[in-house]
């Protein structure tokens, strides 16, 4: 098992920035995925942003060059520093961890993030 604790979301003006956490502990195996997804009211939950134990990250088209995804081996966290929001940034942000070779995957509670216009 897999637990994952979220946070940094809250309110912030159009083109601010956000820092968001995210904290895994339990059985933790070094191949491994740790991912920020958003899903905004009435929408499908989408990829925002990923990055892998080898060291590869990618990034949905809608935030290249605004969001930055990082990782701390070490303390087995993920963050997502969020710059130049926009409104559209709007949405519920869940991180997401994922073994690669079994499959296996969970996800935090979810952060609110809101950008005002």
């Amino acid at each position: 098992q897999v637990r994952l604790v979220e946070s940094g979301g809250g309110l912030v003006q159009a083109g601010g920035s956000l820092r968001l956490s995210c904290a895994a502990s339990g059985t933790i195996f070094s191949a491994n995925h740790m991912a920020w997804y958003r899903q905004a009211p009435g929408k499908q939950r989408e990829l925002v942003a990923r990055s892998s134990s080898s060291g590869s990250t990618n990034y949905a088209d809608s935030v290249k060059g605004r969001f930055t995804i990082s990782r701390d081996n070490a303390k087995n966290t993920v963050y997502l520093q969020m710059n130049t929001l926009k409104p559209e940034d709007t949405a519920v942000y869940y991180c997401n961890f994922r073994r690669i070779f079994s499959g296996d995957e969970y996800w935090g509670q979810g952060t609110q993030v809101t950008v005002s216009s």
